[in-house]
């Protein structure tokens, strides 16, 4: 346990059992950084109130329990009532130096792992994906890749959209133009040009509307021709998604594809089980249920419609039989939806009814992990100069472009040839976007800025990658690999101490995003780190430093800094060039 909030975490704990009895061991010493000192606990405050004594000399009792010999100099209390901690420089250097030997850089595997469903990226199918997947697509990664290396036991589930209206709207438009027609060529060529053909013929045509619909019908029931059609739209689209996903250096197989079409043979069962209960009702012809606590503006109960008014199912039914999938087939302990922001009411309610029919026990957690827009410089949703919505392909593609023209100015562009070149500008480009909406609050928009995003400074992408290039660049100039850098590790100047103490921190902030799923958090860790090194950097010379003991320590300061940058990138799907 490196991490200093959670060593001295664990040391109040036990002088409060041992100051004021068992039954306070339990109380949260509220650790927090400090302007006084590294550290200083907090518990004096409330515990003085709980006691009815002052504060001040609740602490100064506490210190008196205290054992932080080794860890910190002798504890003082300033204000109210806070304890200040200094850290031992040597304490620092000691646990850096095990931070280099531990394969998991401080962070333990989970004690009890749980079975984690991850539901991210779900696109529809047919159709090509938007610049609104970005978000959904890898933000989901990054928490998936936390769980996984916390241990536990992680099911990845894209449920695309491959079933329903849309999918009677597209085949029936095939079989209009002939399926070896120039017109259905578009499927493979303009996927969205021949959505956008069918949606305005089925918006424009009540005769095509209803063939479309009586489709689905026959898609539902799995009537061959329909089938056949089905499937050749499902491959067209799968193959599109492994290439987004490749480029995109997401961890999402075609194994990983779980759509609404899994669970049509589970719709009439779950209707039929609310029924039975009780919970659903007829209203207007269309079968609902009224969980408690949701009403419109108006006052009115508001329905979860499980059984259309024409005996067919719609979402809120599917992801009712997804809960239940999850629950009783996966057993699932925790399921992370990671969807957008404006479906937060329908999985309120979905959850709710679940709840109410037995499906999603207490014991399991299922949660909506909201996603804010990508924005325009206008603060609208990000959009063509046409208003269109702008094709993912094409976001990433300009991205890489603009990499690319970065790199070609660099004079170091030169000495390296087109290929690996072209490979750095993927990782520059794809990395950029991907750390800019992982690095903003995932329930939060952000404004989609180019010039930020493709910067060398600030918390960019491109800077965090440039800060491991740098180190990997000291190690090439030494003559040494980073893994033969295992000198004792020394804190000799503010600059060190400041970048070993916040590496410390790694296991803390693995562990925030595993409880909250939000990725922003470590971002903001991997740029303090980035930070510091960079001042590390400037302030003390490592291959020029004044004598071989200090070299060889900053050396190992440098593998450690590298370690932990390179998995914490990984964790977030961000790649690493070896040069930049």
């Amino acid at each position: 346990m490196a991490d200093p909030q959670q060593v001295l975490d664990a040391r109040v704990r036990d002088a409060l059992g041992a100051a004021f009895g068992a039954e306070y061991r339990g109380l949260d010493p509220l650790i927090r950084p400090s302007s006084f000192a590294d550290l200083q606990a907090n518990v004096a405050l409330p515990l003085g109130k709980r006691l009815g004594r002052p504060p001040r000399e609740v602490a100064a009792e506490l210190i008196g329990h205290l054992d932080v010999g080794g860890i910190c100099a002798e504890p003082t209390v300033s204000g109210p009532g806070f304890i200040n901690f200094t850290l031992l420089d040597d304490w620092i250097a000691g646990e850096a130096g095990d931070l280099l030997a531990d394969p998991r850089l401080g962070v333990p595997l989970a004690a009890e792992p749980r079975t984690v469903v991850v539901e991210y990226s779900s696109p529809n199918i047919a159709k090509e994906m938007h610049v609104g997947h970005l978000r959904t697509t890898i933000v989901g990664d990054a928490i998936a890749r936390v769980l996984d290396f916390a241990g536990h036991h992680v099911i990845r589930d894209n449920h695309v959209g491959d079933w329903g209206t849309p999918f009677g709207m597209l085949i029936e438009h095939l079989l209009d133009v002939g399926e070896e027609s120039a017109g259905a060529q578009l499927l493979r060529t303009d996927p969205n040009t021949f959505y956008a053909a069918a949606r305005a013929k089925f918006d424009a045509d009540p005769e095509f509307a209803g063939r479309s619909r009586e489709r689905v019908v026959k898609l539902q029931s799995g009537d061959p021709a329909t089938m056949r059609l089905w499937d050749e739209l499902m491959e067209l689209s799968r193959a599109y998604l492994r290439g987004i996903y490749r480029l995109l250096r997401v961890t999402l197989t075609d194994d990983d594809i779980r759509g609404e079409s899994f669970y049509n043979d589970m719709l009439a069962d779950t209707a039929a089980e609310l029924i039975a209960m009780g919970l659903a009702t007829d209203s207007d012809g269309a079968t609902c249920v009224f969980p408690p606590g949701f009403t419109g503006r108006d006052g009115t109960p508001l329905p979860v419609i499980i059984r259309k008014r024409d005996g067919g199912y719609n979402y809120s039914t599917t992801d009712l039989a997804t809960v239940r999938y999850r629950v009783d087939k996966l057993n699932a302990d925790r399921a992370i939806y990671v969807v957008g922001s404006e479906q937060a009411l329908h999985f309120q309610m979905i959850f709710a009814v679940a709840r109410l029919a037995g499906w999603l026990p207490d014991t399991a957690s299922f949660e909506h992990a909201k996603i804010g827009l990508v924005l325009g410089t206008d603060g609208n949703r990000l959009r063509t100069r046409e208003g269109d919505t702008i094709k993912l392909s094409d976001l990433l593609a300009e991205g890489l472009g603009r990499a690319r023209g970065i790199l070609d100015e660099l004079e170091t562009s030169a000495e390296l040839g087109p290929q690996t070149l072209a490979a750095i500008a993927e990782d520059v480009g794809i990395g950029a976007i991907k750390y800019a909406d992982l690095s903003t609050a995932r329930d939060s928009g952000y404004v989609f800025d180019w010039d930020r995003m493709i910067s060398f400074r600030g918390n960019t992408g491109p800077y965090l990658q440039y800060a491991t290039t740098r180190i990997l660049s000291i190690f090439r100039k030494a003559g040494l690999a980073e893994t033969d850098a295992g000198a004792p590790i020394q804190v000799t100047a503010p600059a060190e101490r400041d970048l070993a103490l916040r590496l410390l921190g790694f296991g803390a902030v693995i562990a925030q995003v595993e409880q909250t799923a939000e990725p922003h958090r470590l971002c903001a860790y991997l740029f303090e780190v980035a930070s510091l090194f960079t001042a590390f950097y400037e302030h003390c010379p490592v291959l020029k430093a004044g004598d071989e003991a200090t070299r060889a320590a900053r050396l190992a300061l440098c593998a450690v800094t590298l370690r932990v940058l390179r998995a914490g990138l990984g964790l977030l799907g961000v790649p690493v060039p070896e040069r930049m």
